[in-house]
């Protein structure tokens, strides 16, 4: 994401979403608790629009993705999402499913390391948004349930398809996305679905505690890593290594890798500037 702007200010406010950021952590909390952060449209937009800006202020170095209340995430208000989108048109149902889509890319692609603190349910376009994911950190109590097919639409919605299988294989998916079962934390956890599986109660401290960490690394090397790990996922190994070492020596000329070296040669912690 480019940093230059244009004449958009910066937002102060975000209706539909509750943003906090704290020395270089934005936590950003799906907060309608009473229907279980039901995602509206607005806060498809919002959050598709703060991640741009986000991404272009170079303010932010990690983002810990939350819910309010008893659960993540319950996926699309019934009444406010499906029942609208019966009565749309083509053209209306195209824009709106971009736009779905488009909250997923700037998850994968803001230059960022984001976590998914999950506990309770995470359903429909909830789990997906915990699968787009950089690492999610679960309570035992979290749930993932794609709930697609039940309604009688794709298992595939906003790139489910895509990255579900690059996450727990393809025998999974298959069933996660063709079935629409729960998965719950436990094998959550035994197929690679979670990062990390926390005590009750810890989720939230456990993904402001891997924020920090990583938003004190050294957030170039972090942001090319993000950057690498998706573009590569459909490369040839080639094209990969070829992207690799380019990567590698662009950040060899950083102040970072310098910065590594006089630390280690002084024999104290390194000093990133994530750059």
């Amino acid at each position: 994401m480019s940093p230059f702007t244009g004449s958009v200010p910066h937002t102060e406010r975000w209706r539909h979403l509750s943003v906090t950021t704290h020395d270089g952590v934005a936590t950003v909390t799906l907060a309608r608790p009473e229907k279980l952060n039901a995602l509206t449209f607005g806060a498809y937009a919002d959050l598709r629009d703060l991640l741009a800006e986000l991404s272009r202020e170079r303010s932010v170095r990690a983002l810990v993705l939350a819910g309010e209340g008893r659960g993540f995430c319950s996926g699309g208000d019934v009444d406010e999402i499906i029942g609208a989108t019966l009565a749309m048109d083509t053209a209306q149902l195209l824009d709106f499913n971009r736009m779905t889509g488009q909250v997923v890319r700037a998850l994968r692609e803001c230059p960022f390391p984001v976590i998914a603190a999950v506990h309770g349910v995470a359903a429909g376009a909830g789990a997906v948004l915990a699968l787009a994911a950089d690492f999610r950190i679960a309570d035992p109590s979290a749930r993932f349930a794609f709930l697609f097919t039940a309604v009688g639409l794709s298992g595939g919605d906003m790139g489910a398809a895509y990255l579900l299988p690059r996450v727990v294989g393809l025998g999974h998916a298959t069933r996660i996305l063709m079935l629409g079962e729960p998965v719950r934390a436990p094998e959550a956890e035994r197929i690679g679905l979670i990062s990390e599986l926390t005590a009750e109660g810890d989720t939230g401290a456990r993904a402001e505690a891997l924020a920090r960490r990583l938003a004190d690394g050294p957030a170039l090397a972090l942001a090319q890593t993000k950057a690498l790990l998706t573009a590569e996922l459909d490369m040839p190994l080639a094209a990969a290594v070829e992207m690799d070492a380019a990567t590698q020596a662009l950040l060899m000329h950083g102040e970072d890798y310098a910065e590594f070296h006089a630390a280690f040669t002084e024999k104290r912690p390194p000093k990133w500037q994530g750059r």
